[in-house]
């Protein structure tokens, strides 16, 4: 290395070279002054930079400027009522600068939209005030319903109200310094509405005879309250309810001739109310179609509401009953008509199938009852032996026809039958119940008839038992009325070796009843007490020699008579 006689060198103990302290400082001097022009420049040129950019804006933002239109769907308007029109608003925003893609829908969205319909010279009354819908962007316009009220003195034309739109819009979205231009808007437009005076139609029940739980007519009112006459009408009426049915179906078409406006006509419709329906209103939809004076054909719909008649109903009232354990007798009571229809051929019917009553007719026909009016009924019933003196709960319907001459039943009736203990039919009294052993007398027997019906044709017969014995064992009388009594006479004689006791006899009855039906009766029973005789075997003697004079008796009459014939 060769060595430069201008610097300076110190040699260090391992024989390199070494700068001198001189050196150092000088080079320092320099290093230095490099790095500060070095940040002198570069501090310029960014200043330079940030200069630039202001001058040029942030870069990235959107801007748009918002147009929200207003047309009515439906702009045809119905006098006498008030009409729904559909409003349609729509964005048709237009972008201005759009270097940040992904807040356009931001800005071109108008927010917080509210509208406000006035009616300005229309002769009409808006109902609907002021509403906010929300936010409109500009891929789907928005549908707002306007309530609008046209009175019936309306004159036909076209007329013109104005909406009123207030909205807000970010009108500038930055990336660097975020939202500017947050404003609120108002816009307004016109639109045209027509008022039509053409042919239209008002529907009313003009009568209901259906009730609930059956089907019946119903006559329907048509008036064409328009200003044009309307031919070849055709009425659908449509229910939404599945408890009203046109035989079967949610709808039902009538036809009608014409209509001159302000002229009405009648329609009848057969109609049916559910079992489960109420009296209220059910509503009705009409399509009415028709012919307007230019030949076009046109369809007007309408609603109505109907109310149907109350459900066909009885009541079963003041009730007796003559029912007793092994007897016939009857129920007894009154059926009156508590629903809204006369009811015609009504039968009242048993329908019980409680054990131990048996009907002897389960029908019992009363014929027509107007509503309110009532009838009595009886049926026959007869208890078996084998039940219990209880009252029983009897299950009963009325059936009966309707105004179509349909047959009906109402089967919510029932009536409480008493049955009272068994009895006899027939009493028996016997005033001299002893008897000698070894006699034979006549045996006078009070009967009484115990029924609550007269009888007929009673064949009585008198059942003996050893010692006990009847020659003449058979009675008949003609006819008993309820309570009656009267005596019939039997031959009874004790054996002579008879035991001086009690024995009994028995007697039963065949008689007719008040329906001329052949019954019998239960057995009566009687104590007769034979007691010793008083003679002992003279008793028998006395008997044999009464017997040969009465034989000796006969004989001398019978010699005589021949004697007197010859």
């Amino acid at each position: 290395m060769r060595d430069d006689p201008e610097i300076p060198h110190r040699s260090s103990s391992d024989g390199r070279l070494r700068p001198t302290r001189g050196q150092i400082d000088s080079v320092g001097v320099v290093v230095l002054t490099i790095v500060v022009v070095s940040s002198l420049v570069v501090g310029s040129l960014a200043v330079g930079s940030q200069t630039a950019s202001a001058q040029r804006g942030p870069t990235g933002f959107s801007s748009a400027v918002i147009e929200l239109d207003a047309f009515a769907l439906d702009n045809t308007l119905t006098p006498g009522q008030t009409n729904e029109m559909m409003l349609q608003i729509s964005n048709n925003a237009r972008i201005e600068d759009s270097s940040r893609p992904s807040s356009i829908d931001t800005t071109t969205t108008a927010r917080n939209v509210r509208v406000e319909v006035s009616e300005q010279s229309a002769p009409v009354t808006v109902e609907t005030g002021r509403q906010s819908v929300g936010n409109i962007g500009t891929a789907v316009p928005k549908e707002v319903p306007i309530a609008i009220d046209v009175p019936d003195d309306a004159e036909a034309g076209e007329y013109t109200m104005e909406v009123e739109l207030e909205y807000r819009q970010i009108g500038r979205l930055f990336d660097t310094l975020g939202i500017e231009e947050d404003r609120s808007y108002t816009v307004t437009h016109e639109i045209d509405i027509v008022i039509d005076d053409s042919a239209r139609f008002e529907l009313r029940d003009a009568g209901t005879e259906a009730q609930i739980g059956d089907d019946g007519p119903m006559t329907v009112e048509v008036e064409n309250i328009g200003g044009e006459p309307a031919e070849d009408l055709t009425v659908e009426l449509a229910s939404a309810s599945g408890r009203v049915q046109f035989g079967g179906s949610n709808t039902e078409v009538a036809s009608l001739g014409s209509l001159e406006p302000g002229e009405t006509a009648l329609i009848d419709y057969e109609i049916g109310f559910g079992a489960d329906a109420s009296v209220r209103e059910y509503p009705l939809d009409a399509t009415v179609t028709f012919e307007n004076p230019e030949g076009i054909n046109e369809e007007y719909e309408t609603r109505f509401n109907l109310t149907p008649q109350a459900q066909q109903t009885f009541e079963i009232k003041n009730v007796e009953s003559t029912l007793r354990v092994g007897e016939e007798g009857n129920l007894i009571g009154t059926v009156q008509n508590t629903g809204p229809v006369t009811a015609n051929s009504v039968v009242v019917r048993y329908h019980s199938d409680a054990a131990n009553l048996v009907p002897i007719e389960s029908e019992f026909a009363v014929g027509t009852l107007a509503p309110s009016e009532s009838a009595e009924f009886r049926l026959p019933i007869e208890v078996t032996r084998e039940a219990e003196a209880l009252p029983r709960s009897v299950d009963l319907s009325v059936q009966y026809r309707n105004l179509d001459n349909e047959r009906r039943a109402y089967q919510k009736v029932d009536a409480l039958a008493e049955v009272d203990q068994r009895r006899d039919r027939f009493l028996v009294s016997i005033e001299d119940k002893e008897l000698a052993a070894g006699e034979s007398r006549r045996l006078e027997v009070e009967v009484t008839n115990n029924l609550n019906q007269p009888v007929t044709d009673v064949d009585a017969r008198l059942f003996t038992e050893d010692p006990l014995n009847s020659d003449n064992d058979e009675g008949y009388i003609e006819s008993l009325a309820p309570g009656e009594s009267t005596t019939i006479v039997f031959e009874l004689s004790a054996g002579g070796s008879a035991t001086a006791k009690t024995y009994p006899i028995s007697f039963d009855f065949q008689y007719n009843d008040a329906d001329g039906r052949s019954k019998l009766s239960d057995t009566s029973q009687v104590a007769m007490t034979i007691t010793e005789s008083e003679g002992g075997s003279s008793s028998l003697s006395i008997t044999g020699v009464i017997a040969v004079i009465a034989m000796v008796g006969t004989a001398i009459g019978a010699v005589a008579y021949i004697r007197r014939r010859e």
